[in-house]
C-alpha cells in the first residue's frame, strides 16, 4: 500500500459524508458569548497615567512658552491659545481611553479564546485553543505594582502575538494561562490519537 493511499480523505464503508447547507440565522454569535470584565484597577490605572504623561506635555509647553522658547509661536498668546487647545485635546483623548478600556472583555470556552474591544468601532477575536502556540504572560512596572498581568497569545505560525488580553487580575491570567497550556497539549494528544486510528482502520481496510 503506498503512502498517497494512507493519506487518503475518502470516506470509508462505514461513515456518512454530509454536505448539507446551512442558514446563517441559525449559526452561533460571537457577540452573544458571555464574555467576562477586565479589572477595574486597568481603566483607572491607564487613565491616571495617560493624565500624567499629558499634564508633564502641558506643563514642559508652557515653561517653554514662558521663557519664549516655544517651537509653536513667536506670539506668547498664540503660544499659550495653542498649549490650552492642546491641553482640552488632551483631556478630551484621555476620557475616551478611560471609556475604552471599560469596553474591552474576553471569553474562555473548551476550545477557544476570545478578545472583544472598540467603544466605537467593536472588533472581536478568536483564536482556537488548538492553534495557540504559546502563551505568555506579560507584567509593566505598574500592572505589578497593582496586581495584574496582561496574556499574549501567540498562533501557530505567527512571530508576532495574535492579540493581547490587557489588565487580568494576576491569579486570573495565571490560570487561563495553565489551563490553555493543559487543554493544548490534551486536545493535540486526542487529535493525534485519532488520526492514528484513522490510518489504522484505512490499512485494515486495504
Amino acid at each position: 500500500m503506498t503512502v498517497e493511499s494512507t493519506l487518503s480523505t475518502k470516506p470509508r464503508a462505514n461513515e456518512s459524508f454530509s454536505n448539507q447547507p446551512l442558514k446563517t440565522s441559525i449559526l452561533p454569535n460571537l457577540a452573544d458569548l458571555n464574555f467576562e470584565d477586565l479589572s477595574p484597577k486597568y481603566a483607572k490605572s491607564r487613565f491616571i497615567v495617560n493624565i500624567i504623561i499629558f499634564s508633564l506635555i502641558v506643563i514642559a509647553a508652557l515653561i517653554l512658552q514662558s521663557f519664549d522658547l516655544s517651537p509653536f509661536t513667536d506670539n506668547v498668546t498664540t503660544g499659550y491659545l495653542i498649549t490650552l487647545v492642546f491641553a482640552g485635546l488632551t483631556l478630551l483623548l484621555s476620557i475616551y481611553l478611560f471609556f475604552a478600556d471599560q469596553h474591552k472583555y474576553y471569553a474562555l470556552r473548551e476550545q477557544d479564546l476570545s478578545y472583544a474591544s472598540g467603544l466605537i468601532f467593536k472588533k472581536i477575536v478568536t483564536q482556537p485553543i488548538l492553534r495557540i502556540q504559546h502563551i505568555e504572560l506579560k507584567r509593566g512596572p505598574i500592572a505589578r505594582k497593582i496586581g495584574l498581568a496582561n496574556l499574549q497569545v501567540f498562533s501557530a505560525g505567527g512571530a508576532l502575538h495574535t492579540f493581547e488580553i490587557p489588565g487580568l487580575p494576576l491569579k486570573t491570567a495565571e490560570k487561563i494561562r495553565q489551563f490553555i497550556l493543559q487543554h493544548k497539549d490534551i486536545t493535540e494528544v486526542a487529535k493525534t490519537n485519532n488520526d492514528t486510528q484513522l490510518t489504522s482502520s484505512d490499512l485494515n481496510d486495504e
